[in-house]
């Protein structure tokens, strides 16, 4: 059953940058649908943030955050416990980042200022607490805008295919048998998935499954029992391409979020 929260800010902002963390939020946690006359960037600590803004799903792994301008109706959710932080900006501060709800991919600069401001968000001084959220945003505004971290499409055929692999992660289906599942060609379904997702169709599933191991990894299921999971023939070929995604080995990254909760 989905845990409901409140959404806490409303109204006029204390500060020209307020800075809020949420730890250990239980699974299936819901902010229903809401807006903010300020923009709100959302970080995930641990687990991953999913957030529906105007028809699009935006996910936030570790590396990535997710940029909401002002007044842009959304909701929030995580399908596994999970910690994070958001940066409420006040709206003449937004004008420098993007006009559209959109994912953000985050520099180590950036990643390092949120983990202290995490650990400091009790002890502070405010006018040096607000001159570092200012770095912060100076930072933001140069984060490279990624869309959405798995993108969707509107294409029917390829719409239900991707709906399909998210359902059956442990399924190994070549191109050629995707294809046939949505009765196109090979050379249509590339094509298609190009032009939607803005990626060809084999990074879009290693998205997939990075974003389906983590929670499990975080729990404590094994490397080996992960990559039978997610369909793959060996572990040594999820750790290549865990690594690959994010930079660090499934071990690495189960340490970490244990370390991140």
């Amino acid at each position: 059953m989905a845990t409901l929260l409140t959404v806490k800010l409303d109204g006029d902002m204390p500060e020209p940058l307020v800075f809020r963390c949420a730890n250990q939020l239980p699974a299936h946690a819901v902010w229903p649908l809401h807006t903010h006359g300020a923009g709100e960037f959302v970080y995930s600590f641990s687990g991953v943030m999913e957030i529906h803004a105007g028809g699009t799903r935006l996910l936030a792994p570790p590396q990535y955050g997710v940029w909401l301008p002002p007044d842009v109706a959304h909701i929030g959710l995580n399908r596994t416990s999970a910690s994070h932080a958001s940066l409420y900006v006040a709206r003449p501060l937004c004008a420098a980042l993007p006009t559209h709800a959109c994912a953000l991919a985050l520099s180590p600069l950036i990643l390092s200022l949120l983990e202290h401001l995490r650990s400091h968000a009790t002890h502070r001084d405010a006018a040096a607490w607000q001159r570092l959220l200012q770095v912060l945003l100076d930072e933001l505004c140069h984060a490279p805008c990624a869309g959405s971290y798995l993108p969707s499409s509107s294409d029917p055929p390829l719409a239900r295919l991707l709906a399909w692999l998210e359902a059956h992660p442990d399924e190994p289906r070549t191109l050629a048998a995707l294809a046939r599942q949505v009765n196109s060609s090979e050379r249509t379904l590339m094509r298609r998935a190009q032009r939607d997702l803005g990626m060809p169709l084999s990074e879009w599933r290693q998205r997939l499954c990075t974003l389906q191991a983590m929670p499990l990894l975080a729990a404590g299921h094994t490397v080996e029992s992960v990559a039978l999971a997610l369909g793959y023939a060996s572990a040594s070929a999820f750790i290549a391409m865990f690594r690959q995604r994010m930079g660090l080995t499934p071990a690495e990254f189960a340490a970490s979020s244990r370390r991140g909760t």
